[in-house]
């Protein structure tokens, strides 16, 4: 089977780099080793931090940029969150969604941006007409301008037959809205796959990882989000037992999902149609779907 290359719109991080930490050089050298992965294009996530730390990485992941054509653009996944499904992200860095807020950490390289609609000031307005993609996400509500939303059930207003402003809901019936999903088997089951692949039309399905920065390293312990997480081989979380990322890429997710019947080539050619890449490039999976060769030009 051939498909595109695999570009990550939602991605902390791997082999121990952290994209709300690292420098110029650990990111280039991230991504020439995601592109030996199959992973021809991502999007680094900076998770919830303070102004002045999410700026300068901000400015740290711009300039990596500069040397390796991998990085399509960051996407802000913090700040403007809903303390109430705030998971593993950092409530003392929490903004009020205005626009004066935003222009403090403003960048033309932020190309995605998660937030909660239901606490919106002005916010959504002005990222609508910039051209960033407004993703719903750690909320529970809704706005009909969203273009998309975060990680699909997780930090999320769930599924109910009485409040049609829930945000799962929402994304399931809304033909127009793109679904980030975790499919690596611990973040949503594979019935409340089968659910969303079948309510969504399948060019509105975007397949994540969410990886952490311990992704593909030997890390059992890190920090991440001001939080200490613990790997225990399966799943990563917090102290407290609350569910972190991932710890998977996407090339083991899809072959994951491949397995279990739930694999579309559609789903990797979404991501460039919801950013309006231009393909180029493409990888060769076997029959046990793993990746037998690659090109990316």
């Amino acid at each position: 089977m051939k498909t595109l290359p695999i570009i990550e719109q939602h991605f902390h991080g791997a082999y121990g780099v952290d994209f709300n930490k690292s420098g110029v050089k650990e990111i280039v050298a991230l991504s020439k080793k995601l592109k030996n992965d199959g992973i021809g294009g991502f999007f680094p996530t900076l998770v919830t931090d303070t102004v002045e730390n999410t700026k300068r990485q901000v400015s740290v992941i711009k300039e990596a940029s500069k040397e390796c054509e991998g990085i399509l653009g960051i996407h802000l996944e913090g700040i403007f969150l809903n303390p109430i499904k705030k998971g593993i992200h950092n409530i003392e860095h929490f903004l009020e969604l205005t626009v004066e807020n935003y222009k403090r950490l403003e960048d033309d390289f932020i190309k995605i941006v998660t937030l909660a609609p239901e606490l919106d000031k002005g916010l959504i307005k002005y990222l609508k007409a910039t051209g960033v993609k407004i993703q719903a996400g750690h909320c529970i509500g809704w706005n009909k301008n969203v273009d998309g939303v975060t990680h699909m059930y997780n930090a999320m207003g769930g599924i109910t037959h009485r409040d049609s402003t829930s945000t799962a809901l929402n994304a399931l019936i809304d033909d127009n809205v793109y679904t980030e999903v975790i499919g690596d088997g611990v973040h949503v089951s594979d019935d409340a796959l089968k659910l969303l692949f079948k309510a969504k039309p399948e060019d509105k399905i975007i397949i994540i990882s969410d990886a952490l920065p311990i992704t593909g390293s030997s890390q059992k312990e890190a920090i991440f989000a001001d939080s200490k997480i613990f790997y225990d081989g399966k799943r990563a979380t917090s102290e407290n037992g609350t569910l972190a990322g991932s710890t998977k890429l996407l090339p083991e997710i899809i072959k994951n999902l491949a397995k279990k019947g739930l694999f579309k080539p559609k789903y990797i050619e979404n991501v460039y149609k919801y950013h309006n890449i231009k393909p180029k490039g493409e990888l060769l999976w076997d029959d046990e779907f793993d990746i037998v060769s690659k090109k990316f030009d």
